[in-house]
């Protein structure tokens, strides 16, 4: 699989490498130089998840790995189920909330991982990521105790749930956490700028386990085919997808999936009002305002890190951006398509509520809509609970993790104190 950073096209690197770089010359993101086509689309579907994705992931890598041994990879990464609820007759939910974590990252972070193991051998690695939310606890969890890999996840103090929070901060061993004392786009920008830093990232084999590694991109493609798999073949022909969208890099795994072949009339960007995209999609202007806290944190993201790679998708197939839609939600109306989910016997949280209302209101008469829900609800316990008026019952994940003390540490979004952290973390 050859890749190419969008900034810098110049800069052309195999999977192997674009895993271990993560990020290319000038913050750039790699994209694969060729997106061909899957040979046979409704063969594929009729294979079970493991298998299909197999057969999905060696044909967009290619010969660096064997068939074998991706579907070794696969096999340890994707352990769980990936169950598609019928809400309506025309409505189903794609439930990603089934791994370790509780959420969609797990497919990313855990193939990630076998990816890592797979590539650096003995070398020793530090990933350095920043999380809204769900993507601190799946990479945190996935490369728990693996050895010379050390991870620092960095996250917005008091802007994600205390649920998410524990999952992933009372672990230890090989995992640091920092709360920044700012938002999320500030963790991203210190990510960034370790990345910039040419030295350090020689010094302690920086990488990201963000949405912008290609191993975790390319990784949840595969349940986009699951989800249409699902379906009755006599669906098919008119799918209709809302994703919740944050940093985006979930919608851009659902349209390389269409790329590739996957039967998607159209895919839907819900967002909260963090709605830089949309008002782009709208106006053409590329205007970022100040990122704003919401019940749904894990979309609180006003920069989205993989639009780039959205943008550079259309320009190569020749696409217009007005084939995407979007929608957006405020907070109050966020709780009013929970509870109205909840009274049509669908329990589910502030991301996947706003992502089945956007659709709700945009499926035609002769479309099948799924949406996607992105995490459990018991990750949001307290706003859940607060809104319907009922009571959650802890899932295991949680439950073992809820009385454990934090072991994170706190500052400000300072540069030169994460450095000195790295290099101690990494020493």
């Amino acid at each position: 699989m050859k890749l190419y950073n969008i900034k810098c096209p110049e800069q052309q690197v195999s999977f192997a490498e674009a895993v271990q770089i993560g990020l290319g010359k000038e913050q750039g993101l790699f994209f694969p130089a060729e997106l061909t086509p899957l040979a046979d689309v409704d063969a594929l579907l009729d294979l079970d998840f493991v298998t299909r994705s197999s057969q999905i992931l060696h044909h967009l890598i290619g010969d660096e790995l064997s068939y074998d041994d991706v579907q070794k990879m696969v096999q340890a990464a994707f352990t769980f189920p990936v169950p598609l609820k019928e809400v309506s007759a025309q409505v189903h939910a794609l439930e990603l909330f089934h791994g370790p974590t509780l959420a969609f990252k797990d497919f990313g972070a855990r193939f990630m991982a076998q990816c890592l193991k797979k590539f650096a051998a003995d070398r020793k690695i530090t990933i350095l990521t920043a999380t809204s939310g769900d993507t601190g606890a799946a990479v945190a969890h996935a490369f728990y105790g693996i050895e010379n890999i050390n991870v620092v996840v960095l996250y917005p103090q008091g802007k994600i749930s205390e649920l998410q929070e524990k999952l992933f901060c009372t672990l230890g061993k090989n995992i640091t956490t920092v709360a920044i004392e700012s938002d999320f786009d500030a963790c991203q920008s210190l990510v960034k700028q370790a990345f910039d830093d040419a030295p350090l990232r020689e010094q302690i084999g920086l990488n990201s386990a963000n949405s912008i590694n290609i191993s975790r991109l390319v990784a949840q493609i595969c349940y986009y085919f699951e989800a249409v798999a699902q379906l009755p073949k006599s669906q098919r022909s008119q799918v209709v997808i809302s994703v919740p969208s944050g940093n985006f890099g979930n919608l851009t795994a659902g349209l390389l999936a269409q790329t590739l072949g996957l039967p998607v009339k159209r895919f839907i960007a819900a967002t909260n009002v963090n709605d830089t995209v949309p008002r782009y999609l709208r106006s053409g202007q590329w205007q970022p305002k100040p990122t704003q806290a919401t019940l749904a944190n894990a979309m609180d993201v006003s920069q989205p890190n993989n639009w780039p790679r959205i943008e550079e998708l259309f320009r190569v197939k020749s696409r217009q951006l007005s084939e995407l839609s979007e929608g957006v939600m405020t907070d109050d109306q966020t709780k009013a398509a929970l509870h109205e989910l909840y009274l049509q016997g669908y329990l589910g949280e502030p991301h996947g509520a706003i992502a089945w209302k956007q659709l709700s209101e945009q499926l035609g008469a002769d479309e099948q809509g799924i949406f996607l829900c992105t995490a459990h609800p018991a990750k949001f316990k307290s706003s859940v609970e607060d809104i319907l008026q009922i009571d959650l019952e802890l899932p295991q994940a949680l439950a073992q993790r809820a009385e454990l003390p934090l072991l994170s540490e706190q500052f400000a979004a300072d540069f030169s104190i994460l450095k000195t952290l790295l290099e101690k973390v990494s020493a």
